[in-house]
């Protein structure tokens, strides 16, 4: 269960923290990062809410996280029976990876999840937030939610919302944030695609550098396209994403394979690590490259990252 973060820092109190903070503050001989936040999956599927079937076959797969979605996948007459069955389902599996997503805060539908939630027995480790637009919003599940708040992760769907993303990500108890692609390229007109979205992505994994969380992708949406979910993944990492959703369990392995470390990134890393640490700390040089505390601190985060925790 994932506790109100540090202080209770509010995000206004963490954004200006984070203002202060230059890469010379910053320290890069440990690990994770500064703030001790660090997401622990690389891929993860959303399942409606409203179909328990679905919720245990997603649990059997080789995904790192499941989420229960209450929101799109869930039609409006069933909202309120989805909720009871995402929150039985949650204290009956009690796994830390069944998450949850809510509806928009800004909906009748988000408010009663968001009361319901405060009710119940057991609290996901992880709760994803659609529609974030304002700090405000994290701030207010915060709020409500008190000590037990989960890691939350904001998805940004909105211009409005990665002109904000800054602030959003500076709240204390969120973990991550999530792109939304859908939406916003429906905002902007555009299609679901790499090239059109990749200024909003580059300002979102922007935004997650400055607080110090993580980076998650929209899904790809082709499913009959596995070379281009491949490519993707791969881009996407490259950019700085830490995980990609998916919306069938045959996109895990590719996912997977991509966002995870792969065994000569894991074996690299340890060999610059144990020659760093045999250097004494100082910048040596490593397979005609300088190390330095900068490029260990990336080294490190390919270890800690190379395990994502299964339950």
């Amino acid at each position: 269960m994932r506790q109100a973060g540090p202080g209770n820092l509010s995000c206004t109190d963490k954004a200006g923290t984070a203002a202060q903070t230059d890469q010379k503050n910053i320290d890069f001989t440990t690990c994770p990062d500064n703030l001790g936040i660090m997401i622990r999956f690389t891929n993860f599927l959303f399942v409606p809410a409203n179909r328990p079937d679905r919720i245990e076959k997603a649990l059997s797969s080789e995904a790192d996280l499941v989420c229960m979605d209450l929101e799109d996948s869930v039609p409006v007459a069933e909202k309120d029976s989805a909720r009871v069955i995402a929150l039985e389902s949650l204290a009956q599996i009690a796994s830390p990876r069944l998450a949850l997503r809510i509806n928009g805060l800004a909906t009748r539908a988000g408010l009663a999840d968001l009361l319901a939630l405060a009710d119940a027995k057991v609290m996901p480790d992880t709760l994803f937030l659609p529609m974030v637009q304002e700090a405000a919003e994290p701030e207010q599940v915060t709020a409500i939610l008190g000590a037990a708040t989960p890691s939350l992760i904001p998805l940004i769907e909105t211009v409005r919302g990665l002109r904000n993303a800054d602030a959003i990500g500076a709240c204390s108890t969120v973990g991550a944030l999530m792109f939304g692609g859908g939406d916003f390229s429906a905002e902007l007109g555009v299609n679901l695609a790499w090239d059109p979205l990749l200024a909003a992505r580059s300002a979102l994994v922007m935004s997650c550098a400055v607080n110090r969380i993580a980076a998650i992708d929209v899904p790809f949406i082709d499913l009959n396209h596995d070379a281009g979910l491949e490519t993707e993944c791969r881009a996407a990492k490259a950019l700085g994403f830490s995980a990609k959703a998916a919306i069938h369990p045959r996109q895990i392995a590719t996912i997977a394979g991509v966002m995870r470390p792969s065994d000569a990134e894991v074996a690299e890393a340890r060999e610059a690590l144990a020659a760093f640490e045999a250097g004494g700390g100082r910048p040596i040089a490593f397979r005609g490259r300088m190390l330095e505390a900068p490029v260990m601190h990336r080294y490190r985060r390919i270890l800690a990252a190379s395990n994502p925790a299964r339950a």
